[in-house]
């Protein structure tokens, strides 16, 4: 079976060298304006007249175009701005074209759109100290053996979405929104970014990928900083991940990025993934909030995104979850998620950064549909009492108010009115001999009149610090004291250890 041939583009185009059975498109350059014929197939005297008819700032349009390298020098050389020595564009469409040899787009100034999509590098992709005033497009574009792309400046959007990068390459792009939607790299890579709100859902790393904040602005091959004119002082140069969905994490290395809005439902891998640095998450909002009883407050801790939207989407959700866009994915979707990055911590032996992950994996199982109704109480009364054993203060809280209870009780109910007197009888024989005594100890009696007193309360708190301890206080109890102190020391030391094992889970390594 032939293979089809590809189809004519939507431009009017060249068509140099077309052969109806082999080639029937022929060369797919859009037509130089007010000829038939693309710049790389124009005559040497129309390409001339055309070139001298540019001026620094133009607008051109030079889709499907094959350039060598010689081709786009004098290309560049007719948009050189005098007073800076560098090429200066106005709205560029390079879509589709061909770069044969290295791109030599270095140090120059795009002042309106510049379009590369579909384009195709096969040497440098030569963009070190390039400007875009406006959003710069290399959606599907392929870098065949690029191994640096940029450092740039981008004041708009750039957009990798779909391009493809052969071999190992180093981007460095200061820019307000990179999106790399379904970007493939065949090899190692490492992205540098700053500035940025960065889109890789989709993209696919065959090989380690390193993406970083960069803290300083990038330096150039002279040694000197990229100027940052388009970004004043004021905004903030961190970098913003807004989604690795549906990417493989398996080889992925973020360092010191926000993660406040980052979606990670569907990343395949997710426990592999190394965080390095100061990367950040949401948090849980953190006030008091009274609209319905009892009032709801949320302890401080990391949250992802997608919690909040889950969140804010519940009816009745207090201030401060913040909504997101489209359908919410809930706590099935949520929990293997969690459980995941708690992996992923555990593994990097960051103990009390895993317990915030685990905090929320247990959330979700909370709230989850899947759950019998029996496992949702056994998990309610654990969040209640401890916070899944990682809140200690209350677990200690609990234990207060529990030993407080035990006191009162004690007092009231379960010490003695007096301590119980102990009568010894015994027979003489009536020929002498040895006397047999038996000792007998009356039954305690419950307490009369005024109860609440200085003595009774030290004794009763003896009673309950021993309970805590599981220990036995050898002091007279009534019958209801007695399973006072029974409930006391099956419930305190509970209470204690859960307190224990928060701190624990807070402080190991």
């Amino acid at each position: 079976m032939s293979t089809p041939h590809p189809a004519a583009p939507s431009w009017p185009h060249c068509a140099h060298g077309a052969d109806a059975a082999t080639y029937p498109v022929g060369c797919r350059g859009i037509h130089v304006p007010g000829h038939t014929a693309c710049l790389a197939h124009l005559a040497d005297t129309d390409r001339d007249a055309y070139l001298a008819s540019l001026t620094p700032g133009a607008s051109i349009d030079h889709r499907g175009t094959t350039f060598t390298e010689p081709l786009l020098t004098a290309l560049l050389n007719a948009l050189r701005d005098p007073s800076t020595g560098n090429a200066r564009l106005g709205t560029a469409d390079f879509g589709s074209a061909t770069f044969e040899d290295n791109a030599g787009f270095g140090s120059a100034t795009f002042e309106g759109t510049a379009g590369f999509r579909s384009a195709t590098f096969k040497g440098d992709a030569g963009f070190g100290s390039a400007t875009f005033e406006r959003d710069a497009e290399f959606g599907s574009a392929t870098f065949v053996t690029a191994d640096q792309f940029g450092p740039l400046l981008c004041a708009g959007q750039l957009v990798l979405s779909g391009a493809i990068f052969g071999g190992p390459v180093t981007l460095s792009i200061a820019a307000r929104r990179v999106e790399c939607r379904r970007t493939r790299w065949s090899s190692t890579a490492e992205t540098r970014l700053r500035y940025a709100r960065v889109d890789f859902a989709h993209a696919v790393f065959e090989y380690p990928l390193t993406i970083a904040a960069e803290p300083d602005p990038f330096m150039l091959n002279g040694g000197w900083p990229l100027a940052e004119d388009l970004f004043p002082s004021a905004y903030d140069p961190g970098v913003r991940v807004a989604s690795l969905r549906g990417v493989d994490a398996a080889h992925l290395v973020l360092a010191d990025l926000d993660l406040w809005d980052c979606l990670f439902t569907g990343t395949v891998h997710l426990d592999q993934l190394r965080l390095e640095g100061a990367c950040t998450f949401s948090t849980a909002p953190p006030a008091m909030h009274w609209r319905r009883w009892p009032p709801v407050r949320f302890t401080e801790r990391r949250v992802l995104a997608e919690e909040h939207h889950w969140r804010a989407s519940q009816p009745g959700a207090v201030p401060g979850w913040v909504p997101g866009t489209g359908r919410a994915a809930g706590p099935l979707q949520l929990a293997p998620v969690y459980r995941a990055l708690r992996k992923g911590f555990e593994d990097g032996k960051h103990e009390p950064g895993a317990a915030d992950f685990y905090y929320g994996e247990m959330e979700m199982r909370r709230h989850a549909d899947d759950i019998p109704r029996s496992e949702r109480g056994l998990l309610t009364a654990y969040w209640a009492l401890s916070g899944y054993g990682l809140r200690a203060s209350r677990a200690l809280a609990w234990l207060g108010v529990a030993m407080l209870v035990t006191i009162l009780l004690l007092v009231a109910f379960g010490l003695a009115q007096d301590t119980p007197k102990q009568t010894a009888t015994g027979t003489v024989p009536a020929g002498g001999g040895k006397v047999t005594f038996e000792i007998d100890q009356d039954d305690p009696q419950n307490p009369t009149g005024n109860r609440f007193t200085g003595e009774r309360f030290e004794k009763a708190l003896n009673v309950t610090l021993n309970s805590v301890v599981f220990r036995a206080s050898g002091q007279d109890l009534t019958t209801a004291g007695t399973y006072i102190e029974m409930t006391s020391r099956l419930t305190e030391p509970v209470l204690l250890g859960l307190a224990v094992l928060a701190i624990r889970n807070r402080v190991k390594r």
